[in-house]
Parts: structure tokens; C-alpha cells; sequence
């Protein structure tokens, strides 16, 4: 198994999806105030396409405060709403605008993670979907850009893309810019999809190295699942609370393969539930 670059020490990063509404300084102390040294945070409405304008100075200062507060890589999420492999030709031109828009925007915090679901071919088959969506990296990917653009793992709903770990090389072998991709890997998405991660997470990291490439791996979302595995429903529970369980979750943030990768939870929450589960699995976590 290919392992990371040796460290003798490292912090848990973690952190919740925030919300965007009052500009990136503000998400940097909202996470501060969760106990979180990362965050997520939608780049537009979620379930539309709407963005707020851009302030050129709040973002200089999250940079500035990001630093001073020793963050780990932010993970920003593109919208539900955007789906590159959609049979309508202004589907996955809305796809494309949108995020060549949002990675122009992401350079004014450099060197950060933005993260998208692969999308559904919706009856076109699979192999049309990932041309689709390797089709649209290819157009949007840019030499010069900081950010690396992350395909999301996902349940297999319907006619997901990237239920698989097959499913996700396939699309990341045919981008051309391999510096600019990497994956974010979902517990409760993989565990929907039909992996075990609680009875052998180490055979499953070690099918996602022989298959996909641990070097590849960028990011978590750390969540419980309500379902069975293999139900391929995708609904997220709290850490403890659903059928992946505590015990497997901070076997995944304590894992030598993952540590020093942003986990970020995607749990059904508030405010007081996300710094619950941060000051839990901080407890949990061996730095060693």
C-alpha cells in the first residue's frame, strides 16, 4: 500500500460546512468558535445558482486569519444544483460556467480544495456520463490555478457517477491536468455504496490505493450513515448515531493513512451539535 510522506506528529483537522452568507472571515471565526481548524462552505445557493458578490479584502483577510489560527486546507463544495454529466445540453453548460466561475473566485484564497459531486448520467449510461464529466475538467482546469478541484465518492442513488471507486479513475485517468484532481471520500457515501469500512477499512483503503492511489485522496467527509450497507440511499446521520458507528469513525480519523488529511462532517446538526462531535473526536484523536 502506498503510504503517505512519513510525519512524527499530527493535528487533527476538522471542521463542519459553514455557511457563506456573511463573507469568508466571518466562516474563519465561526469555525473557531466550533473548535475547528477547517471548514466547508458552499460556493453558491446549494439548491440553485445564486453567489454572493465577491470581496476581494474579506478574503485577503481570511487568508491572514486562517494562518494566524494554524488552519488546514478549506474545503469548498460546489452546488447540488450542478451536474456535469446532465443530458441537457444547458445542464452541463450551467456545470461548466459555474465552475470555472467558482475556481476563479477560489484563487483569491490560494491553495485550497473545491469539491464536486460527479453528477448522474440520467439514463445515458455510464460510460457517456464520464466523458461528460472528464470533458468538462479538461475545459475548466487551468495550468496557473492553486486550487485542486476534488470528485466527491458517492452512494450510487439512482444514476450516480462515482459510486465506484472504478468509477472515479476512470474519469480522473482522462484529465489532462493531473496536478489540478484529486478525490474526497465520503464515510457515509462509500458505506451506502456497498464498502465495509467497519469490518475492514483497511482492505478498503487498500482496494481505493490499488484501484484510485492514496496520493490521491485530498479530503473526508466524516458522517454516519442511516442505512444498512449497499443501500445506496445516502442519508447522513450523526457520528455514534447511525449503522457505521463511533468506533469506526475514530478508527478513520486515527487511521496512518488518513491522518493529516481535512475531515469535515457533513452531520445532521446545529451549531451545538457540530461542536459537540469536534471536541469529541478531538478527544478521540492520537496525535502519534
Amino acid at each position: 500500500m502506498t503510504m503517505r510522506k512519513e510525519r512524527w506528529k499530527y493535528m487533527l483537522i476538522i471542521g463542519s460546512h459553514i455557511s457563506f452568507s456573511k463573507g469568508y472571515e466571518d466562516m474563519g471565526k465561526q469555525a473557531v468558535e466550533l473548535g475547528a481548524n477547517t471548514f466547508a462552505f458552499f460556493t453558491r445557493n446549494p439548491r440553485g445558482g445564486s453567489i454572493k458578490a465577491l470581496d476581494v479584502k474579506d478574503a485577503k483577510r481570511f487568508v491572514e486569519f486562517a494562518k494566524e489560527n494554524n488552519f488546514g486546507k478549506i474545503v469548498a463544495h460546489a452546488p447540488y444544483t450542478m451536474n456535469p454529466c446532465a443530458q441537457k445540453e444547458e445542464l452541463r453548460k450551467f456545470a461548466k460556467e459555474a465552475m470555472a466561475e467558482d475556481l476563479s473566485r477560489m484563487e483569491n484564497i490560494p491553495g485550497n480544495y473545491y469539491n464536486f459531486h460527479p453528477g448522474s448520467h440520467v439514463g445515458q449510461g455510464e460510460k457517456i456520463g464520464i466523458e461528460y464529466i472528464a470533458e468538462l475538467l479538461n475545459e475548466v482546469l487551468k495550468s496557473d490555478q492553486s486550487t485542486t478541484v476534488l470528485l466527491e465518492t458517492m452512494a450510487g442513488k439512482g444514476t450516480e457517477i462515482g459510486k465506484s471507486f472504478e468509477q472515479i479513475q476512470q474519469i480522473l485517468e482522462k484529465v489532462e491536468l493531473q496536478d489540478k484532481i484529486g478525490v474526497c471520500m465520503d464515510t457515509c457515501h462509500i458505506w451506502d455504496a456497498g464498502y465495509d469500512i467497519v469490518e475492514d477499512l483497511d482492505g478498503v483503503l487498500k482496494q481505493f490505493d490499488e484501484i484510485i492511489g492514496l496520493y490521491r485522496l485530498k479530503a473526508v467527509h466524516l458522517n454516519d450513515s442511516m442505512n444498512v450497507r449497499g443501500s445506496k440511499k445516502d442519508r447522513h446521520a450523526k457520528i455514534g448515531e447511525g449503522m457505521i458507528g463511533k468506533e469506526t469513525l475514530v478508527s478513520v480519523i486515527n487511521h496512518p493513512l488518513l491522518k493529516g488529511l481535512p475531515f469535515i462532517l457533513e452531520t445532521p446538526n446545529e451549531i451545538e451539535g457540530w461542536k459537540k462531535e469536534i471536541k469529541m473526536l478531538k478527544e478521540e484523536y492520537k496525535e502519534k
